[in-house]
């Protein structure tokens, strides 16, 4: 079931009462120390994950991919293979688990869910004018009802960077907060803060923050679509925050790196950092999830090697 904002009865509910209040408590969050966050992320990226722990961490990132095609050119026969593809990541070998789901626009949510009928694979759908944002609230959620009512499972939605970096942050969480309700109960609602628009660390912990007050469900790093997507450093400290707000309210919060994340090597880096920031109880598909396309054919790849001792090469797997 999709989490809600905070009830009244809790005590951060308070700094969401006026947008004084809200920016008093974005602002008091202590500093990030970049030097510190970086070298950390550096070194957890050098941990060294063999046979067994491999092969098992391998088949966990598959099943965390939101398997996406986000391009102008998608047709409904490509949603199809794709979504096909999710459900049997390698129909040479049954033991290969599905993806968590099939991300696309809300156009294509129907095709996506039918494609996926039967399966556990869920259909995520990107809304509120992906990927800029830049669009009337009315329309923005009229984005969200129509994917809902199409089907949709998950809704990938974009802030409005330009407000949050104006300090314009009870409008940022009142948007937040109207997507949540358009997505009903049967929606759960992932938050894209573009990461690599926001400057610094310290907006992104605030982000971070403002968007688990407001009820996402999940708070994801990017778009995929500018320079600077996810990285250890940024990942970690949404990790840091989800588990810093889980101690305080009791309400479990996921991450979703997405873009840049092209080979199992990288995946397995982020688990790590998965298991040593927030902990076990996030190493699972329901709370961490990895954005991404070309991925999941390295995984695949990597998974084959380790079952038969020998590289089968890029033509072992399909090009989405």
């Amino acid at each position: 079931m999709p989490s809600s904002a905070l009830t009244a009865a809790h005590p951060l509910k308070d700094v969401t009462a006026s947008d004084s209040a809200l920016r008093r408590f974005l602002h008091g969050l202590p500093g990030v120390d970049a030097v510190g966050l970086e070298g950390r992320a550096a070194s957890l990226g050098t941990r060294s994950i063999k046979t067994t722990a491999k092969a098992y961490a391998i088949d966990l990132a598959i099943s965390m991919v939101d398997l996406t095609t986000l391009e102008g050119a998608d047709t409904p026969g490509k949603v199809r293979a794709l979504g096909a593809k999710a459900v049997k990541p390698d129909p040479t070998d049954r033991s290969t688990p599905s993806t968590a789901a099939v991300c696309v626009y809300p156009d294509m949510v129907a095709v996506a869910k039918e494609a996926v009928a039967g399966s556990d694979v869920k259909v995520a759908s990107v809304a509120t004018s992906f990927p800029a944002g830049r669009a009337p609230l009315t329309i923005k959620l009229a984005d969200v009802r129509e994917a809902v009512a199409a089907g949709a499972d998950e809704i990938d939605m974009v802030i409005d960077r330009g407000a949050f970096l104006a300090g314009r942050y009870l409008k940022v969480y009142d948007e937040i907060t109207a997507v949540r309700e358009a997505c009903g109960t049967s929606a759960r609602l992932k938050v894209i803060f573009e990461t690599g628009e926001l400057s610094t660390y310290d907006n992104i912990r605030r982000a971070s923050w403002l968007g688990m007050l407001a009820g996402a469900d999940f708070i994801k790093t990017s778009t995929g679509k500018v320079a600077v997507n996810a990285t250890p450093a940024n990942t970690l400290l949404m990790l840091e925050a989800v588990r810093n707000f889980r101690a305080q309210t009791g309400i479990q919060v996921g991450v979703k790196p997405a873009g840049g994340i092209r080979t199992s090597k990288d995946a397995i880096k982020f688990l790590v950092l998965v298991n040593e920031t927030a902990g076990e109880d996030w190493l699972d598909n329901h709370w961490f999830r990895f954005g991404a396309s070309s991925l999941l054919n390295d995984l695949l790849m990597q998974r084959q090697k380790l079952a038969t001792g020998r590289y089968s090469g890029p033509d072992y797997v399909t090009v989405d």
